[in-house]
C-alpha cells in the first residue's frame, strides 16, 4: 500500500489544527460538536453486529470496538487534563500507552455500550464544566511529560472534537467500504 493512500486510511479528516483566526464562536461550536458527539457515533454503530464490530477499520489497525472503547478511554484522560489544568499550575499530565490500553481484554471483547455510555457521561459532565469556564479559564495549559509541549485549554477543546471526529471518519469508512 502506498504511502499516501495508508496516511489517508490512518488520518481520514487529516491532522489537527488550531485556527488561526480564533474567536469565542469557534469555542461554543466545538462545545456543541462535544455536546452531540456521543448520541452520533452510538447512531452510527447501533446496529453492527459483533462480527462487524471486530473488523479492523484499516490493515493492521484496531477493529471498530477497540476504536470505541479507545475513544471513551482518551476522552475521560482528556476530561482528567482539563481538571488538571484548571487546579494545578501548568501541570505535567500523565500520558498514557494508547496501544497497549487498546490491546487489553476490555477493549478487545467488551460490549461497546459499556464505552458509549461512558462516553455520553463523561461528555456530559466535560459540556457542563466547559460552558461556565471564562477565557482566561480557557487559556490554562497542561504539559505533556513526553513532548513537553504546553497545550491550552482551549486548543484542548479542538483538539478532542478533532479526536472524535477522527475517529467517526474510522468507523464510518469501514461501513462504507463493507456496505453496511
Amino acid at each position: 500500500m502506498e504511502k499516501i493512500d495508508l496516511e489517508k486510511l490512518r488520518y481520514p479528516i487529516g491532522h489537527f489544527v488550531f485556527p488561526e483566526n480564533f474567536d469565542d464562536s469557534i469555542v461554543e461550536d466545538w462545545i456543541l460538536e462535544l455536546e452531540t458527539f456521543p448520541q452520533k457515533l452510538k447512531l452510527l454503530v447501533k446496529n453492527l453486529s459483533d462480527e462487524q464490530l471486530d473488523t479492523p477499520y484499516r490493515l493492521e489497525g484496531w477493529t471498530v470496538r477497540q476504536v470505541i472503547h479507545h475513544v471513551s478511554d482518551s476522552h475521560h484522560n482528556s476530561y482528567m487534563r482539563f481538571k488538571w489544568a484548571l487546579t494545578e499550575d501548568q501541570p505535567i499530565i500523565k500520558a498514557y500507552d494508547e496501544k497497549a490500553w487498546a490491546d487489553l481484554l476490555d477493549t478487545r471483547t467488551g460490549p461497546i455500550e459499556m464505552s458509549l455510555n461512558h462516553l455520553s457521561a463523561i461528555h456530559a459532565k466535560l459540556v457542563y464544566l466547559l460552558r461556565r469556564l471564562s477565557p482566561k479559564d480557557l487559556e490554562r495549559t497542561f504539559v505533556h511529560p513526553e513532548s513537553k509541549a504546553e497545550t491550552s485549554l482551549k486548543e484542548n477543546i479542538g483538539r478532542y472534537v478533532w479526536h472524535g471526529n477522527h475517529h467517526y471518519a474510522h468507523i464510518k469508512n469501514v461501513l462504507i467500504k463493507n456496505n453496511w
